[in-house]
C-alpha cells in the first residue's frame, strides 16, 4: 500500500518541499508536455516514471502502461512502495523518466539509480532525464533549498559510464526569470530554470561495464 503523504509542507525535506512552492510548481508545469510525450514515446510498452513528491501522478498525461513513482526519502511511492533495486524485471521497459528526483544529495549518490535504470530499460529503450540547469538565473528560487543543479556534460558522463548513449542535443525547458509556467522548449539548456537530456539503452554499450543481476520476476509458492 502506497505510504501516506506528509500533510503539511514543512514536514518535508527542503528540496522535497520546494517543488510544492510556487517556484517549483512553475517549473513542473513547465516540463508536463515533455513528461507526457516521454510517457506516450512507446504506447503499448511499459513505462516508469520517477517523479518529486509535488507531482500530482494521477493527472498527468501519458500512456497507461506507465508505472508513477514519487520520490519518497530513500526509496518511492506512488502505484507502490519500494527503494533500490527496483522491483521490476531486466529489460521490462522501453521509457523511464527521471524528474528531478537526481536534483538532490551528492552527484555520486546517482550511480544506483542509473544503472538500474539501465538494467530496467530494454535494447532501445530511452531515459528522459529532467534537471535543473545551474547557469538559469531562476537558480535564486530554489538557493538553500537542498538541491544541486549541474551542468548536462556532467550528467552526459554519468549516464555513459551507466551504459546508456546521450543525445548530443539538451532541450532548455521552464522559466528564466518570473515564477510562472514557461511553454514550449528551445535548443539548449540556455538560461531556462530545467532541461531535457534523454539517453539511450542500444543493443551494444558504448563503455564496458561490469556484469549486471538480471531480475526475473519469481511466482508466489502455492499455498
Amino acid at each position: 500500500m502506497p505510504s501516506p503523504r506528509p500533510s503539511r509542507q514543512s514536514e518535508a525535506a527542503p528540496a522535497e518541499a520546494w517543488f510544492a512552492s510556487a517556484a517549483g510548481q512553475a517549473l513542473l508545469a513547465s516540463e508536463a508536455a515533455g513528461v507526457g510525450d516521454a510517457l506516450r514515446q512507446r504506447p503499448g510498452q511499459a513505462a516508469l516514471w520517477l517523479a518529486p513528491p509535488a507531482v500530482d501522478l494521477l493527472d498527468a498525461e501519458g500512456d497507461a502502461w506507465a508505472l508513477r513513482l514519487r520520490c519518497h526519502g530513500t526509496g518511492f511511492d506512488g502505484a507502490l512502495r519500494c527503494g533500490l533495486p527496483l522491483p521490476l524485471a531486466s529489460e521490462a521497459c522501453a521509457v523511464v523518466v527521471l524528474q528531478h528526483v537526481l536534483d538532490a544529495g551528492p552527484a555520486d549518490a546517482a550511480r544506483p539509480l542509473l544503472e538500474e535504470c539501465a538494467r530496467v530499460l530494454v535494447p532501445g529503450g530511452w531515459l528522459w532525464l529532467f534537471a535543473l540547469n545551474p547557469l538559469s538565473p531562476y537558480r535564486w528560487q530554489w538557493r538553500g533549498q537542498g538541491l544541486a543543479a549541474r551542468e548536462p556534460i556532467s550528467w552526459r558522463r554519468r549516464l555513459r559510464a551507466a551504459g546508456l548513449t546521450p543525445d548530443a542535443v539538451t532541450l532548455g525547458l521552464g522559466p528564466v526569470w518570473a515564477v510562472a509556467a514557461a511553454a514550449g522548449e528551445q535548443e539548449g539548456a540556455g538560461l531556462r530554470a530545467g532541461y531535457l537530456l534523454r539517453a539511450e539503452k542500444r543493443v551494444r554499450a558504448m563503455t564496458p561495464l561490469r556484469r549486471q543481476r538480471a531480475l526475473r520476476w519469481q511466482a508466489e509458492p502455492s499455498a
